[in-house]
């Protein structure tokens, strides 16, 4: 294996999506920007790469998501008038969303997938590794993924997915590995993706989550790659090539997450994780968790 002593300093959140499975409620809100329990769901992205270290953050956008911006700069207004009322907890709470780093926007202009999207990064990542994180899955605070991740890209010098295990029924929801059975001390070597396999063809139940670390020579590949499924530049499709390929920056791993992850990829996966989230909190935990069992038993008369 090669190694690299270039560490991940950077982060590439993907925010430029139509949200129309949210629709109408993302008429006129950016998806990234409903709530989850008490902030919005782009935070909590945010957060998980701010707390590794990568303090250096681009977001990708498109048309109407200024709100983007807005939450995550400072609002002087409304800081005095918090002050001014001694409200020191919501202070904070809106401080804390725009001292959380170093956050760049770039425009993705024609929506053209996410392979495309992650390109519009290059200018600003440069060469060098970095992250790229999906504001679907939100990984619990608690549990480690990211800085597993960094440390898997460089000891191998590769590009590296995270992957979770599924029932072989839901595969075909999700882009799906094919490895090598070879021990590498917590992570896996890729073959070849699979994009929702039926689940008698899968080669695995391991499904591939919104989470990468990525070479810089995956730039390369991608102004390469032609429009593939739903005529978009596919991320899976560079990533193909780069698992297949030999040399500087090919090869690409897998660490399997067997922590709390959060799904807000549609309506029913959003409320649920509202729910969980809530139900860990400290202030509204106790009181939903007292709940909940009277309304579901409700459910049942």
């Amino acid at each position: 294996m090669t190694t690299t002593n270039t560490s991940v300093r950077k982060a590439v959140i993907p925010a430029a999506g139509l949200g129309t499975r949210f629709l109408p409620a993302t008429k006129a809100m950016p998806k990234e920007m409903l709530p989850v329990v008490d902030k919005p769901a782009i935070q909590y992205v945010v957060e998980e790469a701010v707390s590794v270290g990568l303090t250096d953050i681009l977001m990708i956008t498109g048309r109407n998501k200024r709100a983007l911006e807005d939450h995550f700069d400072r609002v002087p207004s409304l800081e005095a008038t918090l002050e001014a009322k001694g409200d020191t907890a919501k202070l904070e709470a809106i401080q804390a969303a725009s001292n959380l780093g170093d956050i760049h926007y770039v425009r993705q202009g024609d929506p053209m997938g996410l392979g495309h999207a992650v390109l519009r990064a290059k200018q600003h990542v440069g060469y060098e590794p970095f992250a790229v994180l999906l504001g679907d899955d939100l990984i619990d605070a608690r549990d480690e993924l990211l800085s597993k991740m960094i440390e898997v890209q460089a000891k191998t010098g590769g590009s590296v997915v995270a992957l979770i295990e599924v029932e072989p029924s839901q595969i075909s929801a999700y882009g799906c590995a094919d490895i090598d059975d070879t021990d590498m001390n917590g992570f896996v070597r890729i073959r070849k993706l699979v994009e929702k396999p039926d689940a008698a063809e899968a080669p695995s139940n391991l499904a591939v989550i919104g989470r990468y670390v990525l070479h810089p020579a995956v730039f390369d590949v991608l102004e390469r790659t032609e429009p593939g499924r739903g005529g978009e530049i596919q991320l899976t499709d560079a990533l193909q090539e780069l698992a297949a390929g030999e040399g500087e920056g090919y090869g690409v791993y897998g660490v399997v997450f067997r922590g709390r992850r959060y799904d807000t990829g549609d309506k029913l996966s959003y409320l649920k994780a509202c729910v969980q989230l809530a139900c860990d909190s400290d202030d509204l935990g106790p009181g939903l968790r007292e709940w909940l069992p009277e309304f579901t038993a409700s459910l049942a008369k």
